[in-house]
């Protein structure tokens, strides 16, 4: 059963933010990498990161309120299960999938004003420029090297010998593919923008050999053709049901006869209120593009029935991950 609803909860509720702006604003700020090796008190701190001293005082007493940091007689630092995260030079550091949620505030901030008018309030940052693109593109690695692992043992692609990742951005879905796939090639394929961060990804991965980026804009230009596996990985949420539908379409178009279409999104339910984390998604969408959306299963499902594929199913994921897979085939 739901806990009931209270003046306290709801105010919890409205003021959650605060707890994730705190959290943004010491990731930007570079405060964990500091705290890593020893304690510092706040004053000593400041001054090695010339930031106002008083200021930063509150925002470390606040991160140890939320146990991010430890206080102790020396002063702050980052327990280790926090500095595996957030220590910049943590292979697997968060920073930029936080440094992206910092870029979604403000228009968070005006949602009522997208709901009144139906139109974005923010730049899509998929093609945005600058510091925006860095955090959303290192952000998607940084998710994607947190799922790909756990996932890509999961999905069954047989023997199969290429595979294109469309909108594969920087890559990282790619490189868990051809590591658990010893005879497989990839190709990335995304805006020319994505490809120096896809490409040093790649190579660090050993994986230049069997993994190549083609530039391109998967709305317009033709995907190539032969492909055993097709991965449309969080792109059809940034489009509107036609172009979706479209870009499912080319994918299928993609494929040799068969070749198998992995479509891997954050799926409603078909009655569209729920999951939770979808269902903001989606309002995320809303603020971010001019008709993207969240799609229910049964939507997915009549997208690939309408290009022609089969034996469409959805492939059954552990209960913690709040995306979903739809698995169909070209016969």
């Amino acid at each position: 059963m739901n806990e009931p609803w209270s003046p306290q909860r709801l105010l919890e509720i409205s003021g959650s933010f605060w707890q994730g702006c705190a959290l943004q604003a010491a990731v930007r700020l570079d405060v964990f990498s500091h705290l890593s090796d020893a304690s510092l008190p706040a004053e000593a701190l400041a001054q090695l990161l010339n930031y106002d001293q008083r200021a930063l005082a509150m925002l470390l007493r606040a991160l140890a309120a939320m146990d991010l940091l430890v206080h102790d007689q020396a002063g702050y630092h980052c327990p280790q299960p926090v500095r595996y995260w957030l220590d910049k030079s943590s292979n697997q550091y968060l920073g930029y999938i936080i440094g992206h949620h910092q870029h979604l505030v403000e228009s968070w901030n005006r949602l009522d004003q997208a709901v009144r008018n139906g139109t974005p309030c923010r730049e899509r940052s998929a093609v945005s420029e600058g510091e925006w693109r860095e955090d959303f593109l290192l952000g998607m690695h940084n998710l994607s090297s947190l799922l790909a692992p756990q996932l890509v043992p999961l999905i069954d692609i047989g023997g199969a010998q290429t595979l294109i990742d469309v909108g594969g951005g920087p890559g990282t879905w790619s490189v868990t593919f051809c590591r658990h796939h010893q005879n497989l090639q990839a190709t990335v394929f995304d805006l020319p923008a994505s490809e120096p961060i896809a490409q040093k990804n790649i190579a660090h991965a050993g994986m230049h050999e069997r993994i190549k980026f083609a530039a391109g804009d998967f709305l317009h230009d033709p995907l190539g053709e032969g492909f055993d596996v097709a991965w449309l990985s969080q792109v059809l949420h940034g489009e509107g049901p036609t172009a979706a539908a479209r870009l499912v379409s080319q994918a299928a178009r993609a494929l040799a006869p068969g070749g198998v279409l992995l479509i891997h999104e954050f799926i409603l339910d078909d009655h569209g209120d729920g999951p939770l984390f979808p269902a903001l998604f989606s309002l995320n969408m809303l603020l971010g593009t001019e008709t993207g959306q969240a799609y229910p299963e049964g939507d997915l499902v009549r997208m690939c029935s309408s290009a022609g594929l089969e034996e469409i199913h959805r492939l059954k994921l552990p209960a913690h991950v709040n995306s979903g897979i739809i698995a169909a085939r070209k016969i």
